[in-house]
This record gives C-alpha cells, structure tokens and sequence, in this order.
C-alpha cells in the first residue's frame, strides 16, 4: 500500500454504517479484496473476515468494535471503519462518526431502511458527515431498489439521487447500468472483476428516461447544473458528475448505488463514488477547538500546529493502542505533544497504520490521517493532543448515559482486586461502560448500553483475564414510607454512669408526607423537599432551639433503616410536640440519640409500606406488534397511560416498575423482531406488592 500520497486531497476517511445484517462487514471485506489490500475473500459465516477479527465477533457473527483498515484506490488512500450495527455499540459509531469525513451507508435491498440504519443515519446527521448509499444485496429474493429507494425518502428524508440501474433482478442480478457515463457494468466468472459495455437493448429506453429523471433532480438543487439544463435540456457527464460532488458534500443529495457485496458485484463502481464525491482532509472545513476562552480553527495543514484527537484506546499484545485522527500539522516518531484536557505531556513511541489486529509502522502522520499510536499512558478517549506550544481543545464525542446494568463479583475473595483491574480497563476502553458500587447494596454494578453490550463486555473480562465472575441483576434500592402515622410518642433518653448523665424527653408525632413521591425521583435519601420533613410546635421554650435541631438530626439518623428490611425511609414528617429538659444532664448528644430511639420507636408503631422504583417507559413498536407488547407490559405490572399512532408504528407510555424491566430489551427485540425499541425515565416510587418483593428476594 502507498504511504506516500499527498493527505490533503488523495485521502478518504469514511465509515460503513447500516443495521445489523445488512453487509456492512462483508461490503469492508470486498474493498479491502478489490483494492488489493487482502488476496482472499473473507467471509463472515467463516470467521475469516478482517474487521471482525475478535473472538466474540466470529463466534457471534457480528460487528462489536469499530475497526479501522486502510487500502488504495485510483491514487487515492482510503482510510475506513467498519462500524457496529447492533443498537446496543452505537456508542462505537458515535466515537467513529466524530472523527470521519464521509459514510457509505449500507440498505438492505429487500428490507431497506431500518431501525438501526434510521438510528446511525441520525448520529451521521448530528455530525454533518456526508454520505453515499449502497443498496445492497440485490441478488436475494424479493430485492427491489425501487422500494429500498423509496424507503429511503420516506424515513430519512433526504433526496435520493440513483446513479445506477439493476441488470437482472433477484438470483439473476448481474451488473448496472452506469446512468451517470450511460454504459453497463457486467460481473461474471471470468479474471476480469468486471466487463464495461453498451447499454443492453432491452434496458435502454428505462436508463435513459432514469438519466433524465436524475439530470432533472439535479438541476432543482444545483444552481450550476439548472443554467446548463435549461440551456441544452441535458447535462454532460462532467457537469453531472461535479454536481452529485457538491450536492453529496452539502448534504442536499445523497448518491445511492446497489450491488451484491456477497457476490462481489458493485464494490469497483462504490469505491469510484467514494473517490468522486465523498469530501477529502482538504475539502473539510477548519476544525474548531478552544484555546482558553477564545475559539480558535486549524486547517488541515501538515504545516500548521499540530492537533489531534483520540477516538478509541485498546489493550493488545503489542501494547495499550491509541488511535488518533490528526486534524493538522505533523506527528513523528519521538515527538513530546500535550494532553491538552489533563496538561500532562506524553511522547509518541511508534505510529502505526492499522490494519483491523495488523499494523504498519509508519514515521509520521500528518493532517488528515487516522492512524494509532503506542506509547500513551494517560490519553484516554477524547483526549486531544497538541504541540506543547499551541495547546488547542478539541470537542470530544459524545457518550450516551447507560441504560442497562447486572452485578458483578468475583468467584472468590482473591480475585476481587484483579476484578477491579479489569473493570477499570474495560472502562478505559469503551468509555459507554460506566463501574459503580452501590451504596445501599455494596454490589458492584457494570452499566452499559443493552445487555448484549453487557454480555459482551464481561465475557471479554473472562477471555482475557482468566477471571471466575459471578454476574446477576442488581437488586433494587427499595424505600420504605409511612402509610398510617402515631401521634403522641413519647420517648426518654436517660443515661447515668457516673459523672455527668443524659437525659432527653421528646414526644414526637410521625404523619405521610402528601407529596412524598416527588422528592424521590431522583433518590435522594432525606432532605425537606418530600423526603423527610421535620417541623417543632414546642411552646414556652421548653426544648431549646439548639436541642430541636439535634432531635432532627437524630431522626435524620434514623431514617437510614427502616423495620420493614432495613431500606432507606422516605416520605415523611416528624413534628416534635413537647420535651423537657434536665438542668445539668440535657445535652445535644443526648437530644440526638433521643431523636434516633423515638424514630424507630415511632416506625414501628406505625403502618409501613414498601416502595420500589418506577419508571416511563416509552416502546415504538410496528403496528402488527402492539397486542403482544401491550400484554407483556401487563405481566411486568406495567400500567400503560398512553399511546401515539405514527405511519406503520404506534407509541406506548407505560409506568413499570425498574426490577421488572430487567431482561426487557431481549424480549422486546424477540417479540418485534429486533423492530422495537424503548426508552425509560425514573419517575419516583410506588408500593410494592408484598408478593412481588418476596419474589425479588428469592430471585
């Protein structure tokens, strides 16, 4: 592969994203096989591909991690990540995304767009990454470009600008017809990839009425190509051509082709359209980042200072990788650069141009490359790093909050440091992966993207460290609330041991709060905000105020267990009625231990009620669906409060309780075939069934 080609222009940094199963992967494997860069096809079902080098994702037959690989086409350097389709690593598109200048992104030809395609199209949009669509597998059975086109204009909402024609349909599929030169592009068993030639008789009238309707879609958006077109009622190929460029960059159009990845049939004509319309480092605009207070912008300019940021970190045998994109100015082999969000320095140890689990050493990079380099300590994802002397921060991508989460404990007591080694690894790695330990259970919680996502991430803790991990569902951080109060409770604190005694009398009396769902939406413990409210009616000063305040802290005390299992109470107010006081022996330690004891005493007395959290949940799903998830909402006590129709899918808000969503995202994919999707907002809490918190323990 040529290293020597000029960055600022002969250079292609794009993505491959679709839905899971769509051809991603085996699209990657037909460039690398086209461009010369691999001598032999690989195949997913084989587990022979490039990109999905890593145990799980051969095992598993999809992409998990974003891979980068690099080949050359027509004198220009590709530098391309196949990125995940699984909804549950759409954090890994984010990251890619962040730092790509184009996408080719991938359709099924008989399934077109969907849910996941609409989802990375979305990330794609929020990043302004142009794009160019493949339809792919045009050779399967009810394939339609028509239909997949169409589907296209309807979800994404774009223009669709088709460049090509199938020669043959469905197993009988061939080759294309080139509208944009007129000229058909044949596939066949022979040495040559591809055959060029006329345009078949039998296709003729159909490509060109197809040109036509391209050249009049091009000339409504194109102010350029309008003035030939209604000076000549056609366009020339080179008009056409530079128009689809501009209109592709500007995100007003989007080029689409079709082919069969699997069969080896359209990859030539997509890498053309790479070349022709996806931007290069040099068409991009500056790059934006702070220095300080001021926005500043870099070029990409192998000359100006140097910027890069780090997009992904991952421990390999040859060491911890960090891969960059340079933005500007030149890295090489030795050179100190800054981290410019921590200010440490760091020294670049070996540059290396990635090839999936293979790499290249190179001497530099420059503006415009994608490249990892060895020898980091500290960089982390999103990290930019600078000349020492031109500090520049870089936005880095965004990380979506977790939504799922499962304990984890080591098999036995001397593997829990390693564990913990591991984890704080795996979340260096992939930064969606958020390592806590619950205060109220101890346990501690892996939280991550779907229980896929999960799955994978502690099955790779197993591979990798020879670690026993024991991993269940956390339990829930049930509350405790007063359903019924006491009045009246009279308690004494007296303590005589010798010299100075105690001596405390409270009456206290203990009521629900109204509002006591309010303040624990968001978990909080104790407070006056609807969790725990603590008011004095004393007349004549018989507490003074000093002792009021320590018989509030003493109830706060108590309010960490409560007689039902020991769970935080909540949803309470405590009104001290009377006290007295001793002239020597009365004290605020004594008043505080008085508050603690007269809580607990109080609780007891009264009718408690066990809380659990719940949750909104909102789950899209295709219409045909809507009765089987309505009535596996049902059996997780879920009550729904609305529903929203939209074009061939319907809306549901339900309320659920948290624990019994566990396990939720695999049955809603089962029950949707894979179509459905969901969202959750904590909500507060409500009582829980005693049945279903006996079964929660026994779980």
């Amino acid at each position: 592969m040529r290293t020597d080609l000029n960055t600022s222009t002969t250079v292609r940094n794009l993505g491959i994203l679709a839905h899971v199963d769509a051809g991603k992967t085996t699209v990657t494997e037909r460039i690398l096989y086209a461009t010369g860069a691999t001598h032999k096809r690989g195949e997913v079902h084989k587990g022979t591909t490039v990109t999905d080098y890593d145990p799980q994702e051969r095992d598993r037959g999809i992409t998990i991690f974003a891979a980068a690989v690099s080949c050359t086409w027509d004198d220009h350097r590709i530098n391309l990540i196949d990125t995940p389709g699984h909804v549950d690593f759409s954090d890994e598109v984010e990251r890619s995304l962040r730092v790509l200048d184009g996408a080719v992104a991938v359709f099924d030809a008989v399934a077109g767009v969907e849910p996941q395609s609409e989802s990375v199209w979305r990330q794609a949009d929020r990043h302004g990454v142009p794009r160019i669509v493949f339809v792919n597998k045009m050779d399967r059975v009810g394939a339609d470009l028509d239909r997949a086109v169409a589907s296209v204009q309807e979800r994404l909402h774009v223009v669709p600008l088709v460049v090509q024609l199938p020669i043959g349909q469905e197993d009988g599929f061939t080759g294309t017809v080139d509208l944009v030169h007129m000229r058909a592009l044949v596939w066949g068993a022979g040495p040559d990839p591809f055959a060029t030639g006329a345009v078949p008789d039998a296709l003729y009238d159909e490509a060109r009425r197809r040109r036509r309707l391209l050249e009049e879609r091009v000339a409504e958006l194109h102010p350029a190509a309008l003035e030939e077109y209604c000076a000549t009622s056609t366009l020339s190929t080179a008009t056409l051509t530079a128009a689809l460029r501009d209109l592709t960059r500007s995100g007003e159009g989007v080029v689409v082709l079709c082919g069969s990845a699997y069969r080896n049939r359209g990859i030539e004509p997509l890498l053309d359209a790479v070349v022709s319309y996806l931007p290069s480092p040099a068409d991009m605009p500056p790059v934006r980042g702070t220095r300080g207070t001021a926005v500043e912008e870099r070029a990409a300019d192998p000359s100006a200072p140097f910027a890069a940021l780090a997009f992904k970190v991952s421990a390999t045998a040859t060491g911890r990788l960090t891969c960059l994109r340079v933005y500007s100015g030149t890295m090489r082999k030795g050179d100190t650069v800054l981290d410019a969000g921590t200010g440490r320095t760091e020294r670049i140890g070996r540059i290396l141009h990635v090839q999936a689990d293979r790499h290249a050493e190179a001497d530099r990079a420059v503006a415009g490359d994608i490249v990892a380099v060895v020898g980091l300590k500290g960089t982390r994802a999103g990290s930019t790093l600078c000349a020492p002397d031109a500090p520049l921060v870089l936005e880095p991508p965004k990380t979506a909050a977790p939504v799922v989460s499962v304990a984890v404990e080591a098999g036995n007591s001397t593997e829990t440091a390693r564990l913990s080694s591991a984890l704080a690894g795996l979340v260096e790695e992939d930064p969606s992966l958020v390592v806590r330990t619950d205060p109220e259970t101890g346990q501690t919680v892996l939280s991550g993207m779907g229980e896929l996502h999960l799955e994978v991430a502690v099955e790779k803790i197993r591979r990798s460290h020879g670690l026993h991990i024991a991993v269940g569902r956390p339990r829930v951080a049930y509350r405790e609330t007063v359903a019924r109060g006491v009045s009246g409770l009279v308690y004494r604190h007296v303590k005589q041991d010798g010299g100075a005694g105690q001596f405390a009398h409270v009456v206290l009396d203990l009521e629900p709060l109204e509002d006591r769902d309010a303040g624990d939406a968001g978990g909080g413990a104790a407070g006056g905000d609807g969790v725990f409210e603590f008011r004095s009616t004393v007349v004549g000063g018989r507490v003074p105020q000093e002792y009021v305040r320590a018989v509030e802290a003493g109830c706060r005390d108590a309010l960490a267990e409560g007689p039902l299992g020991g769970h935080p109470v909540t949803g309470l107010r405590v009104t001290l009625a009377d006290g007295a006081t001793h002239s020597k022996d009365s004290s605020e330690m004594a008043f505080r231990a008085a508050g603690r004891f007269a809580l607990r005493e109080a609780l007891r007395a009264a009718e408690m009620e066990l809380l659990e959290p719940v949750v909104e949940v909102v789950v899209t799903v295709p219409d045909d669906a809507v009765g089987g998830v309505l009535g596996d909402l049902a059996a997780r006590r879920g009550r729904v409060s609305g529903s929203a129709a939209r074009t061939g899918t319907t809306a549901l808000t339900a309320t659920v309780p948290l624990a019994e969503l566990f396990g939720y995202a695999s049955r809603l994919r089962s029950r949707t075939q894979g179509r459905g999707t969901f969202t959750t907002r904590p909500t507060g809490y409500a009582p829980v069934p005693v049945a279903a918190y006996q079964h929660a323990l026994s779980g």
